[in-house]
């Protein structure tokens, strides 16, 4: 028997796309609601109780709500919104990250989804932490490029209605210094200071270049990262990279690449990858992919072999 899938929040951007894609799949049974109906909370709270598996995609306050309405505990819920990243029962799924991990999103009916910025993020400071490039009291500064999708509806009919040449050149946001990101970036590395980190906003519909500047020997952080990922979506660029890095050189892909480069002792690591992508859908779909039992790649899109 195919497994029950039920999205909710099926019409904001995430929810929206990871719908369109699972209705391409026949190896899983994806639950709709009708129009009128899907702020109803009997009827989500049927659908839901249906389900094998639970995606919300939903602001926080709704999501905290919507695991209430959840009877059986066994029911896998992947929640792609802040809420529950720092949550001590929720595994993180991060599946590249290591065993736990892994186990974690196999095992555990609840898992948070990560954050874009924050994907980008862990996806190089963790390493090297754990492979002992950076210690966890180090002061790290990084800074993020995105594409406008990543802010949602609003955000995406303001850049796309056009005239207002201010949204022609990037943008700086969250200079407070306190991106709603900055917490699970800093427990998942286990990082004992907030790190210093700026986001920025450009015109363009998706991608993201998040980047991080070290005192560190560039073949020394390279070998680090090259030595601990393996199989999965994130992906070490061989050494020698040579031009400009654009942040939507991945949009469209689900995986993520890590472009070392530099010279010794200065050297900046860059996560590229798709906000929409390995920043959300693609990972909620891999994540249920394993959760569920099935092929961890299946539904998305890669270089196989790759």
């Amino acid at each position: 028997m195919k497994p029950k899938v039920y999205i909710d929040g099926q019409s904001g951007t995430t929810g929206l796309q990871i719908r369109q894609r699972l209705s391409q799949r026949s190896d899983i049974e994806l639950l709709l609601i009708e129009e009128e109906k899907r702020r109803d909370v009997e009827a989500r709270r049927q659908r839901m109780n249906e389900a094998d598996l639970v995606f919300l995609c939903l602001p926080d306050a709704a999501a905290i709500e919507a695991v209430e309405l959840i009877e059986d505990p066994n029911t896998k819920i992947i929640d792609a919104s802040t809420a529950h990243r720092c949550a001590d029962a929720w595994a993180y799924g991060f599946v590249e990250l290591g065993d736990a991990f892994l186990q974690g999103v196999r095992t555990n009916p609840r898992i948070a989804n990560p954050g874009c910025h924050a994907t980008g993020f862990i996806s190089i400071v963790y390493p090297l932490i754990h492979q002992g490039i950076l210690t966890k009291d180090a002061t790290i500064t990084a800074y993020s490029l995105t594409g406008y999708s990543g802010g949602g509806k609003q955000m995406i009919r303001r850049y796309e209605a056009g005239g207002d040449p201010l949204l022609k050149a990037p943008q700086l946001y969250a200079l407070g210094l306190t991106h709603k990101h900055l917490p699970e970036m800093k427990q998942v590395c286990g990082l004992k200071k907030d790190p210093l980190f700026c986001p920025v906003v450009d015109d363009y519909y998706s991608g993201m270049a998040t980047s991080i500047l070290l005192e560190a020997d560039m073949e020394a952080v390279h070998a680090a990262l090259a030595g601990f990922y393996g199989e999965g979506l994130v992906h070490v660029h061989p050494p020698g990279y040579d031009g400009n890095i654009s942040a939507n050189a991945h949009a469209g892909s689900d995986q993520l690449e890590l472009i070392v480069c530099g010279r010794k002792e200065q050297t900046i690591v860059t996560a590229l990858f798709d906000n929409l992508g390995k920043g959300a859908c693609g990972a909620a779909i891999q994540n249920m992919n394993i959760a569920l039992g099935l092929d961890p790649l299946a539904g998305l899109h890669i270089e196989r072999g790759k």
